[in-house]
Order: structure tokens, then C-alpha cells, then sequence
């Protein structure tokens, strides 16, 4: 018991930490942002921590650099953020908190049905049914195109089913009207080139479910080196850089440096705030080869991480993003595509201009149209083992290092043994 001259004391400490309010349960959340994402995200967030006392969510935002390079070595030392945003869904699997024992039964078969599409591209195969991630975007890539350069040179701009060199044959011809350097640029990245690839026979995997760089590949990596050879395309953007190192294209389109840029949807807040009041532009159906006329599925997608020291937290804030009201208001705002079903089913009110709500519908469209190896690939778990040395190497016979022969050889060297080392 305590002493008669400690009781005051004693009380008016209980009585101090009754009237000091609990330590906030904080999520650290890494986000990139192609347009507003991380904006947005912040926003909604504010309205979870009303609902849920104690909670504090702190949105970082970072360069996509970060995300690629920084994220996989922090997460690997035991470090990082509680939640962050994605892009290489299948292949940081060993570092994600699986939801599922922090839902309802509700809540597991809201998600299983909403997300059916997109969750088996988070799980470690087959046998992993395990709920990882939220994607805060639907991707398609797809052809930008400067309308107002079109006009001038006054080329009808090709129809919805034309082939790559068909755009390529259009583009050219509007830049040599108009003196605009290049006819195209493409974003220096492997998920980029993956459709050129397939439209021109790619299989990507063969018999047994292993990458291979087969003929329609090597048709693919001989044309795209023969376009930037021919100053049809930047040599700067493939070629200007070392490595695997991604760069995009958009600063080239927005300066009218190209008649037509392959991006993809998640580009088009940009195209929408920025290149707007300079030019008009569209985005044309996905280009055709003699084997598909197919784009690139994709996205980023907030995953929590088994790190985090709030996984019920996590859970609960990602499950928040996911309600329908929620998730329809960060496609809305952002600008992208859902990849609930029932958000894409009631529809998303986009209040944007004319030109970004065409070419939102074009995306949509070329959805169905989407090649299985190109869906396969994505949801590969070590896709970064294809699209990272199809980078280095047609980078470096962009750059004139090796012949496009040579980078082929490299290429299926480098796709062999790093699908090998990952597989360990």
C-alpha cells in the first residue's frame, strides 16, 4: 500500500494519463504519383481517421525511381513503410501481409468477387489464395497522338485497326510536313515494348511456363532498333541512359518533339493538365501486328507489408480504400481505370475534358482486346525478369554498343539466368 503522502500524488497521476489521449496508431503509407494519386489517397485517408480513433495515416510521397530501386532493398533489410504503392505486384509476394485473417467473411467474398481479375497477380502461384493488395489503378498502355500535327500536315490519321508500321509510316510523314524531329517515342521500359512484341508473334512463354525470347521477339527488337537507326525515334530516351533504368517519353510529346508517343492510361492527368492547352491529342487503338492487335495490362496497387506493426490498422485502411463509395471516388479524381467489378459495372462519373474522356473510352475498349501472353506476363511473378534486360539490351543496340543480333543473345542470356536466380 501506498503511503499516506504518496496517494495525492499517485491520483493526480491517474487522473493526467485519463486525460492525455492514447498514442496515435500511424501507418506510413509510400506512394508515387503518376497524376494526383497520392493527393487523392491523403484526402480519403482523413476520412478514416475520423471514423477510426487514434489512427493517423502519413502518406510519403516519392519518386517511381524509389519505388523500383529503394523500396525492394529496404523491405529486404526488414525496413520500410507500413503500406506502399506498387508496380511490381507478383515479384515483392515474399514481402506482403495477406489481409484475409483481418477481414470479415464479408469482406473476403466482397473482394474475391470485386477484384477476381487482378488478385491472382499479387499470390506466389497457384496455390496461394492469400488477399495482398488494392489496386489503385487499372492500366492500359496505348498510343498518344498529336492531333493538331495531323491536321497541319493534313495526313488522315490511321483507322482502328492499323498496324504498328502503318502509324509509324503516318507518323513519319507528319513530322516531315511539320519538321517535328521524330515520329515516335516509346517509354524506355520492357512492360512497354511487351506489346510491339506479341502484335509481331511473341509467345513469351514457351511450352512449360518459361519465358523465352522467340522469333516474334526477335522480329519485334530488329524493328525497333531499325526505327531509331532510321531517326524515326529519340535515340536519347532507350539509348540515353544506362542499365535497366526506366525513363517515359511524355516531356518529348509535351514539347511537340514526336507525332505519337506509347505510354499508357496512366498518363493521362498529365496529358489532360499539361499538353492540353498546348495541342489536341487522342489515343489511338491499340496497334496491330501480324498476331495481335494488343496493349499491356498493368497498375500499381497499395500493398501492406508483413513489416508493419498495425497489420489489423493496415488492413482495415486498405478495405476502406476498396469500399465501392471510396474506390469510385479515387478512380474519379485520378482519372483511371477501375479494376473493381462493381465499380466498373455502376459506372465512373470522370469530370474531365472532352479529349480525356474519349480517350478514356478507347482504353476501356481495347480492355477485351488484351493478347493472353501479354496478361500472362503481367501476372508473371518474375515479369521484372523479362522486362528489365529488354531495356539493358535494346538500350545498348539503340545506343549503337551491339548489333540488334548481339542484344538478342544477351537478352536470352540475361532472361535464363535471372528467372533462374529468382526462382531460388
Amino acid at each position: 500500500m501506498l503511503p499516506f503522502a504518496s496517494r495525492p500524488l499517485a491520483a493526480a497521476a491517474a487522473l493526467l494519463a485519463l486525460s492525455v489521449p492514447a498514442a496515435a496508431q500511424e501507418l506510413r503509407v509510400q506512394c508515387y504519383s503518376d497524376g494526383n494519386e497520392c493527393e487523392v489517397t491523403g484526402e480519403i485517408a482523413k476520412r478514416f481517421e475520423a471514423a477510426n480513433a487514434g489512427a493517423k495515416i502519413v502518406i510519403d510521397k516519392v519518386p517511381y525511381k524509389a519505388v523500383v530501386e529503394t523500396l525492394p532493398v529496404q523491405l529486404a533489410a526488414g525496413e520500410g513503410p507500413d503500406i506502399g504503392r506498387v508496380t511490381d505486384l507478383g515479384g515483392l509476394n515474399k514481402h506482403y501481409l495477406d489481409l484475409t485473417p483481418h477481414l470479415s467473411p464479408a469482406r473476403q467474398k466482397a473482394w474475391s468477387e470485386n477484384f477476381a481479375s487482378t488478385l491472382p497477380w499479387f499470390r506466389a502461384g497457384a496455390a496461394d489464395k492469400g488477399i495482398y493488395g488494392l489496386m489503385s489503378q487499372l492500366t492500359v498502355t496505348g498510343a498518344y497522338v498529336n492531333k493538331t500535327l495531323f491536321e497541319q500536315a493534313k495526313v488522315p490519321m490511321p483507322g482502328d485497326k492499323a498496324t504498328w508500321d502503318e502509324w509509324m509510316a503516318a507518323a513519319d510523314k507528319v513530322a516531315k510536313a511539320t519538321k517535328v524531329p521524330f515520329a515516335m517515342a516509346m517509354d524506355r521500359s520492357g512492360h512497354r515494348f511487351a506489346p510491339l512484341a506479341v502484335a509481331y508473334g511473341a509467345k513469351i512463354f514457351d511450352a512449360n511456363g518459361v519465358p523465352v525470347v522467340d522469333a516474334g521477339y526477335q522480329t519485334a527488337v530488329k524493328k525497333f532498333v531499325d526505327w531509331h537507326k532510321a531517326g524515326l525515334m529519340p535515340k536519347e530516351v532507350w539509348g540515353g541512359v544506362g542499365g535497366s533504368q526506366y525513363r517515359d517519353a511524355f516531356e518529348e510529346f509535351a514539347n511537340g518533339r514526336v507525332v505519337v508517343y506509347y505510354s499508357g492510361s496512366w498518363q493521362l492527368k498529365r496529358m489532360d493538365t499539361q499538353v492540353s492547352k498546348s495541342f489536341d491529342w487522342a489515343v489511338a487503338p491499340a496497334p496491330c501486328g501480324p498476331a495481335a492487335c494488343t496493349a499491356m495490362p498493368g497498375g500499381a496497387a497499395f500493398v501492406a507489408f508483413k513489416r508493419t506493426k498495425q497489420p489489423a490498422l493496415a488492413a482495415k485502411f486498405l478495405d476502406f480504400l476498396s469500399e465501392d463509395a471510396n474506390y469510385k471516388e479515387l478512380m474519379a479524381r485520378t482519372e483511371n481505370i477501375p479494376a473493381s467489378l462493381s465499380v466498373a459495372k455502376s459506372g465512373v462519373t470522370y469530370n474531365v475534358s472532352p479529349m480525356a474522356r474519349t480517350a478514356l473510352n478507347v482504353f476501356v475498349a481495347d480492355v477485351p482486346k488484351i493478347a493472353a501472353p501479354n496478361y500472362a506476363l503481367q501476372g508473371y511473378r518474375f515479369n521484372r525478369a523479362v522486362f528489365l534486360p529488354t531495356a539493358q539490351r535494346l538500350g545498348q543496340a539503340v545506343a549503337g554498343e551491339m548489333s540488334a543480333d548481339d542484344a538478342l543473345k544477351r537478352l536470352a542470356a540475361d532472361v535464363d539466368e535471372q528467372v533462374k536466380a529468382a526462382s531460388k
